[in-house]
């Protein structure tokens, strides 16, 4: 019996990688899979999938989603932003900067947490579903808030992950072999629900291998257009346009089970369809079921909303789809998303 949970979900991770394991598919990127990454580099070219993370701009993706907005620190002496340091000393000639953001972790290039997305499961058997995210963690008791002082430590935290937070991901130093796949190529970039049928035709057409603890990246051309928006986002389009995937295909879901890849990104809102397919109307289901699947599930960390362009680009002209993908988050405790800046180097 695991200390959490009798039973797991059908189909899920859970335990596999202990008890108390929160790391989820992460674990599958071994030294082995590091080495297979730097095999990768044959030009020495390295691409930023960052976008700048004051975009999209305004907030028509997700309206609880703000851009970051800066501001400098002070104290009695004064803001700390071209600050002539011979107030404080006459024989002193520097000029300071120093400041502070306030920033939605979410709002631009991203990953997902194993505590961004959980669900509603009876893991103790006792036939009254429980809110848990991955490997059985307890909202409210791991994931804490909102409440005061959700980090029980004092410092005003008004939420918390003690379980599965993003600093589990940034200790895990998220480097190895990635492949890109170019939907954008064959689809265009008209709106899109990709199949598990799409999604394999892609494959065999590019003669794309994935292999296990490869982390998969999918190419739609939505940041691109983003870009072009110039940070007004068209409502009409933010959410209809180019491809995503189809989270309602079980055939598509259970490829990625059993791809084991160790992490999946795209460069559009949320790899799936935001909002997804409708589901069933005679059952219980998530309203995101690929978020379900992987996060909750399968202990698949999610990147959304990367930048793309330069690198697949770069790889469809050379009729390459591997690199080496450097992705590490922010190393924020308690954080159930973060800021990428991912590097690929080829």
């Amino acid at each position: 019996m695991m200390k959490r949970w009798k039973h797991r979900p059908e189909g899920s991770t859970w335990g596999d990688w202990g008890d108390d394991d929160q790391l989820g598919r992460l674990n599958l990127i071994t030294p082995k899979k590091v080495l297979e990454g730097i095999a990768e580099v044959k030009e020495g070219l390295s691409f930023c999938l960052s976008l700048p993370l004051d975009f999209p701009g305004g907030n028509v993706l997700n309206p609880r989603r703000l851009p970051p907005v800066l501001s400098p620190t002070g104290d009695e002496n004064g803001w700390r932003f071209n600050f002539l340091t011979n107030s404080l000393n006459p024989q002193f000639v520097d000029v300071a900067s120093d400041d502070r953001v306030i920033l939605t972790l979410q709002y631009s290039t991203q990953w997902d947490t194993l505590a961004h997305v959980g669900g509603l499961f009876d893991a103790d058997g006792d036939g009254v579903p429980e809110p848990l995210y991955y490997n059985g963690f307890k909202a409210g008791s791991d994931v804490v808030g909102p409440l005061p002082d959700a980090g029980r430590d004092g410092c005003g935290h008004l939420s918390y992950a003690h379980k599965l937070g993003v600093e589990n991901m940034a200790a895990k130093a998220i480097q190895g072999r990635a492949v890109l796949i170019d939907l954008e190529k064959h689809y265009g970039r008209d709106h899109k629900y990709v199949s598990y049928d799409d999604f394999k035709r892609v494959l065999d057409a590019d003669k794309v291998v994935v292999e296990p603890g490869d982390m998969l990246l999918l190419y739609t051309g939505f940041t691109d257009e983003i870009m072009k928006m110039n940070k007004n986002v068209d409502p009409a389009r933010a959410h209809a346009m180019c491809c995503v995937l189809d989270g309602r295909d079980k055939r598509l879901l259970q490829w990625i089970t059993d791809s084991q890849i160790s992490a999946l990104i795209a460069d559009n809102y949320g790899v799936e369809a935001v909002p997804a397919k409708p589901g069933p109307e005679d059952a219980e289901h998530p309203s995101l079921p690929l978020h379900n699947h992987c996060l909750f599930k399968l202990g698949l960390n999610l990147g959304e909303i990367w930048w793309l362009k330069d690198l697949a680009l770069w790889l469809r002209g050379k009729q390459r789809s591997r690199f080496l993908l450097t992705a590490p988050p922010l190393r924020l405790p308690g954080a159930v998303g973060s800021p990428a800046t991912p590097v690929a180097t080829v």
